[in-house]
C-alpha cells in the first residue's frame, strides 16, 4: 500500500460519513505521488496526514428570532485548516445543504487555491445551513449578527479574515462587519468582499468571473485562438456567473444559456446580460422571467440538462459535482473543447477522466476561480495600507494573478511528466509551496 492509499484509507475509516470531504482529498492526494517520489522526507515527517487534518475545527449553534418572533436555531461552522503561508483565508457558505463535511472539502480546496495565487494566504472556510432565501433583511441581520457574536473570538485581520460564497453577498457581509465592529470596537479588514464605503475593494464582485473568463483566455491563447465566436455554457446566475458572462461576451463569446436552481434558460441569440442582471441582482427573482421578456428564448426546467445544449467552451459556475460522467460525456459528443471550473468541485472525478480522456483542456476550480480570493488578498492588502486602488489597477493585478496561475500549473504538470495535466499542475504546483512551509515551521 502506498503512502497515498495509507492515508486516504485512514482518512475514510476517521470520517465515514464526510463524502465531499473524502472526495476532494482523494483528487488532490492521487496527483501528488510524483511529489513524494522526489521527497521521502514528507512521509517521515506525516506530512500528508498533518495536510489533510484542519488545525483547528469550530462548530457552533446561531440562535435568531424570525419576523413571527419565533426562536430559530442553526449550525455554524468556521474550518481554520492550513496557515503555514498566511492567515486563514476563505468563504462564508450559507445554504441548507451546508455541513462538515462540505465545509472541510471547500477548506482543504482552499488551501491549494490560496497557494496557487502566490499571495501570502492561508486555508479556511466557514459557513451555516441557514437558508437566506425568502427571509426579510431583518431576519438576516439578526441571523448574521448571532453568528458573528460567536465567530468574532476566531478571526482577525492577521488571523482568519472570512468572505462571501453562496448565500453571503454584500448584504450579508454588511450585517457581519457591523456586529464585529460593535463588539471589537476596531475597523479593521476582519472581512473581505466588503461595500466600499466602509474599506471593500473594486472589482471585487466581478473578480472570480472575470478571473475564470482570464485563465481560459490564456489556455486559448496559447493554442492560437480566442474567444471570439466560440458558443460558451455557463451554470449558475449569480455573481460568478454573470461577470464571467459579461467578460466572455466582452472578448466576443456568444453565452447562450445560464441557469438557478429551479432550470435554465437557452438563447441561441445570446443571453442578454442585462436582464438577466435585473432579475437576479436587482429584483432577486428566478432565472425563468428571463423567456417572458425575451423571445426566442427557453426556459427548461431542472439543471443538468443545460450540459447538452452544444458549446465550446462550458463554465460550471454552480455547485459541487453539478457535471456528472454522463453530462460530461454528452459535452464531448457535442463538441466541448474547454472546460474551466468557476465553482468547487462542480465535475465528479468521472466526469473529469472523461474530459482529459477525450482531449477537452480542463482547469480544474483552485485554479480556475482563484480571482475571488486573489482579489479578496489585494483588498486586505489596501486595508493594510489603508488604500484605495482603482478599478483598473485591480483588474490588471488579477489578469496578471491568472496568467500566472496558468503558466505555473502547466508548468508544474510539464516537470513532473504530466504535460497538459491542469489537475496534476495545479496541485502540485499548490502543494509543494504549503509543503516548503510546513517543513520549514517544524512539527507543528
Amino acid at each position: 500500500m502506498t503512502y497515498v492509499e495509507k492515508v486516504l484509507k485512514n482518512l475514510k475509516e476517521q470520517n465515514p460519513d464526510e463524502p465531499e470531504f473524502y472526495q476532494a482529498a482523494t483528487e488532490i492526494l492521487t496527483t501528488l505521488e510524483p511529489v513524494l517520489e522526489k521527497h521521502p522526507e514528507y512521509e517521515n515527517q506525516s506530512l500528508l496526514e498533518r495536510f489533510v487534518e484542519p488545525e483547528r475545527v469550530i462548530m457552533f449553534r446561531v440562535p435568531w428570532v424570525d419576523d413571527k418572533g419565533k426562536v430559530r436555531v442553526n449550525k455554524g461552522y468556521r474550518v481554520q485548516f492550513n496557515s503555514a503561508i498566511g492567515p486563514y483565508k476563505g468563504g462564508l457558505r450559507f445554504h441548507p445543504s451546508v455541513n462538515l463535511s462540505i465545509i472541510k472539502f471547500l477548506g482543504l480546496e482552499q488551501i491549494l487555491k490560496n497557494s496557487l495565487t502566490g499571495l501570502p494566504i492561508g486555508g479556511g472556510k466557514g459557513g451555516s445551513n441557514f437558508d437566506p432565501k425568502g427571509k426579510s433583511d431583518r431576519e438576516i441581520m439578526a441571523f448574521c449578527q448571532s453568528f458573528m457574536t460567536e465567530l468574532f473570538r476566531h478571526i482577525g485581520a492577521d488571523t482568519d479574515v472570512p468572505a462571501g460564497d453562496i448565500g453571503v453577498g454584500a448584504r450579508e457581509i454588511g450585517y457581519l462587519f457591523g456586529q464585529y465592529k460593535r463588539i471589537r470596537d476596531e475597523h479593521v479588514g476582519v472581512l473581505t468582499g466588503r461595500g466600499l464605503s466602509y474599506g471593500g475593494s473594486l472589482a471585487r464582485k466581478e473578480a472570480t468571473g472575470f478571473g475564470l473568463v482570464y485563465i481560459t483566455e490564456e489556455a486559448l491563447k496559447t493554442r492560437g485562438d480566442s474567444f471570439n465566436g466560440k458558443t460558451v455554457v455557463i451554470s449558475g446566475s449569480g455573481n460568478v456567473a454573470i461577470y464571467a458572462c459579461q467578460k466572455a461576451q466582452s472578448l466576443g463569446a456568444k453565452v447562450v444559456a445560464m441557469y438557478d436552481s429551479n432550470g435554465y434558460v437557452y438563447d441561441p441569440d445570446g443571453i442578454k446580460l442585462d436582464i438577466i442582471k435585473d432579475i437576479k441582482e436587482v429584483k432577486r427573482g428566478r432565472i425563468k422571467e428571463y423567456v417572458d421578456r425575451v423571445k426566442g428564448a427557453t426556459y427548461t426546467e431542472g439543471c443538468s440538462g443545460i450540459w447538452t445544449v452544444p458549446c465550446d467552451i462550458a463554465l460550471p459556475c454552480a455547485t459541487q459535482n453539478e457535471i456528472d460522467e454522463k453530462s460530461a460525456e454528452i459535452l464531448v459528443k457535442n463538441g466541448v473543447k474547454y472546460v474551466a471550473e468557476g465553482a468547487n468541485m462542480p465535475s465528479t472525478l468521472e466526469a473529469i477522466k472523461v474530459f482529459q480522456d477525450s482531449g477537452v483542456v480542463f482547469l480544474p476550480a483552485k485554479a480556475a476561480n482563484a480571482g475571488g480570493v486573489a482579489t479578496s488578498a489585494l483588498e486586505m492588502a489596501q486595508s493594510s495600507g489603508r488604500l484605495f486602488w482603482s478599478f483598473e489597477e485591480v483588474d490588471a493585478k488579477l489578469k496578471n494573478i491568472m496568467i500566472n496561475i496558468y503558466h505555473n500549473i502547466e508548468m508544474a504538470a510539464k516537470n513532473y511528466g504530466y504535460d497538459g495535466n491542469y489537475v496534476m499542475g495545479a496541485n502540485i504546483a499548490g502543494f509543494i509551496k504549503v509543503a516548503d512551509a510546513m517543513m520549514a515551521h517544524g512539527i507543528v
